[in-house]
């Protein structure tokens, strides 16, 4: 292998574009398991709500909370079908 070679390769490991990095499944699996944690957690706050052990302001908080993680759920799905029904409609 010659010089050349090897300064084009360490060329273009430079400049590649991190557009073409596959997304690392850790992220999304980590959001996911907060998503599970922040509904588990409105949930107990309910619970102690009905029973009278916890602050209606806490469970007012814990509500907003969940009802944010859920919206972005949804907008995350809504963004990966969006991306499926694109795919379909290319032509083959």
């Amino acid at each position: 292998m010659d010089i050349r070679s090897l300064a084009a390769q360490a060329g273009y490991l430079a400049n590649r574009s991190p557009i073409s990095d596959p997304i690392p499944a850790a992220p999304i699996a980590r959001h996911l398991d907060d998503f599970a944690t922040t509904l588990s957690e409105t949930e107990s706050v309910a619970k102690a709500a009905l029973a009278g052990d916890a602050d209606p302001h806490a469970l007012v908080t814990a509500l907003a909370q969940s009802e944010l993680a859920v919206e972005t759920v949804v907008a995350m799905r809504n963004k990966v079908v969006e991306a499926y029904q694109e795919i379909l409609r290319m032509p083959v």
